[in-house]
C-alpha cells in the first residue's frame, strides 16, 4: 500500500537509472517532494520535466564540497531533507582473485562508497531531526557470499553496508539508545539486499533471459515508500531482502 508521502523532501541520488526513475516516480506520485540527482544533466532534465514535484539537481556526488553544495541548494529549494535513498553504483568483475584490477577496483570504491560517504555526512544532520529521517541503500546477496571473480564488488558493497549500519548507530544513540535514551527513534538507516535488479528494458533486450532471483525495481520503489510508514527502531539497521516479487522481513 502506498504511503502518503505529502510534505517530505526526500534526495534519490542516482535517480536517472531504471531503478532510480522507478523510485522517483513512486515517490512523486506518493506526494513528496523529491530531488532527483545524477551527474548526467540530459537525463536529470528529463526527469524532473515528467513529474511536476521533482527538482532536478546535476553533482558529481564523488566531489564532497559538490555534495555539500547540492544539500545546501536541495535545503534552499526544497526545505529540510527526510529522506536519502542511495542508488550510485555499477558493476565491475575480473577473472579469479588475481584478475581483480585496480582501475574496476577504483571505479567500484568511488561510485559505490564515496559517494554514499559524502551524501550521508552531507544531508545526516537533517534525517537525524526529521520525524522520518531514512537513509536505504541498494546491496547485493555477494556482499555476505562472495565469489572470487566479484571480489571487488563484493568488497565494497560490504564496506557500503558497514557504512550504513555506522549512520544507524549514529541515529540509534542520540534518538533512543537503551542506555541513555534521549528521544523516541524516528530516524533510520536501511539496507535493501538483492540478488540483483531487473527492468523492462533489461527483458525487452534479452527476451529468451528469465533473470531468475532478480527482484524488479518496481518492488525496490515500493519498498523505499514503505520505510517512511514503519516504526524507526523496527527498521533501523537492518538487511530488508527483496526478492523476485515481494518484499521480505518489512514489519506490518
Amino acid at each position: 500500500m502506498s504511503q502518503d508521502l505529502s510534505g517530505r523532501t526526500i534526495v534519490v541520488a542516482g535517480s536517472t537509472s531504471a531503478a532510480g526513475v522507478a523510485v522517483v516516480r513512486a515517490l512523486s506520485q506518493a506526494g513528496a517532494r523529491v530531488a532527483a540527482v545524477d551527474i548526467l544533466e540530459d537525463r536529470v532534465q528529463e526527469l524532473s520535466g515528467t513529474y511536476p514535484s521533482v527538482a532536478g539537481y546535476v553533482c558529481n556526488l564523488a566531489d564532497l564540497q559538490a555534495v555539500e553544495d547540492l544539500a545546501a541548494s536541495v535545503r534552499n529549494d526544497l526545505g529540510p531533507v527526510d529522506g536519502l535513498i542511495h542508488l550510485v553504483g555499477g558493476w565491475r568483475g575480473g577473472a579469479g582473485i588475481s584478475g581483480q584490477a585496480d582501475e574496476d577496483w577504483d571505479f567500484l570504491h568511488t561510485s559505490v562508497l564515496t559517494t554514499l560517504r559524502n551524501t550521508s555526512r552531507a544531508f545526516y544532520d537533517d534525517l537525524t531531526v526529521s520525524p522520518v529521517g531514512r537513509l536505504a541503500i541498494v546491496s547485493a546477496q555477494s556482499a555476505s557470499s562472495p565469489t572470487a571473480d566479484g571480489a571487488a564488488y563484493a568488497a565494497v558493497k560490504s564496506a557500503a553496508e558497514a557504512w550504513t549500519l555506522a549512520v544507524a548507530d549514529g541515529f540509534r544513540h542520540p534518538q533512543g539508545g537503551k542506555e541513555s535514551p534521549l528521544s523516541t527513534q524516528q530516524s533510520a538507516a536501511v539496507i535493501f539486499v538483492v540478488k540483483a535488479l531487473v527492468d523492462d528494458r533489461m527483458r525487452a533486450a534479452q527476451p529468451e533471459r528469465k533473470f531468475p532471483g532478480f527482484t524488479d525495481v518496481s518492488v525496490l520503489a515500493d519498498a523505499v515508500q514503505q520505510i517512511f510508514g514503519i516504526e524507526a527502531e523496527n527498521i533501523n539497521g537492518q538487511r530488508l531482502p527483496l526478492t523476485a516479487g515481494q518484499l521480505v522481513g518489512l514489519p506490518a
